[in-house]
């Protein structure tokens, strides 16, 4: 079974809209391109190792069409690997997919995605996608959550957990703090959430020392 790994950028105050730039999400978000900022040596470094395994990705229509506009004529040394990338694409309103590689899943979202992850191949990458997102951690179809948290705050825009998200707990695999702040973060899935009382813990404690 192949992994699913999320990749997303993030604000402090969980906010994963439009990071690249101003015209990344045409939908009025004021904020885009706050990511811009924040990348320094540590931080492309660290992209790049994340891309020099081979991977497919995952992606919701809005970052596909984002991706597919930009990627194919692009010299940056980025492009090879997402262009090489075979890209499922979860989409009810899409009928054709155009950038080399793409396809379209069809049926239902968990059946399409387990189908995909049983297959022989490498990981499985998310990328951007909120709404998509979303629905695979409902579905419990996530493996792994690559998070990187940036040194700013916007109040409002498209967040990675909304209101109603499934409790679960996440167990830290990997982290890294760049000069500038990025918080790189990989979580793994599944681990229980570790809940108690620092109350009930005290009383125990001075029980235990009274005797």
């Amino acid at each position: 079974m192949r992994k699913l790994i999320v990749n997303t950028f993030m604000t402090l105050d969980g906010i994963m809209q439009a990071p690249g730039g101003p015209d990344e999400d045409p939908s009025g978000f004021e904020h885009g391109g706050w990511a811009f900022g924040y990348w320094d040596d540590v931080v492309d470094e660290t992209m790049h190792t994340s891309m020099a395994d081979p991977f497919d990705l995952l992606l919701g229509r809005k970052t596909y069409e984002i991706f597919a506009a930009h990627w194919p004529y692009s010299e940056e040394p980025v492009a090879a690997p997402l262009n090489n990338a075979t890209k499922y694409v979860a989409s009810n309103t899409l009928k054709s997919v155009e950038w080399q590689n793409s396809q379209l899943l069809e049926g239902p979202l968990a059946d399409a995605v387990n189908a995909v992850k049983a297959q022989d191949g490498p990981e499985i990458q998310v990328q951007g996608s909120a709404n998509l997102i979303q629905s695979l951690h409902a579905d419990g179809l996530i493996d792994e959550l690559n998070i990187w948290t940036f040194p700013v705050i916007l109040g409002k825009g498209k967040r990675l957990f909304e209101p109603g998200t499934p409790a679960g707990g996440l167990e830290v695999i990997d982290w890294k703090v760049s000069p500038s702040g990025v918080i790189m973060t990989r979580y793994r899935t599944g681990a229980e959430i570790k809940g108690g009382s620092f109350v009930q813990a005290e009383l125990d404690r001075r029980a235990t020392e009274e005797g």
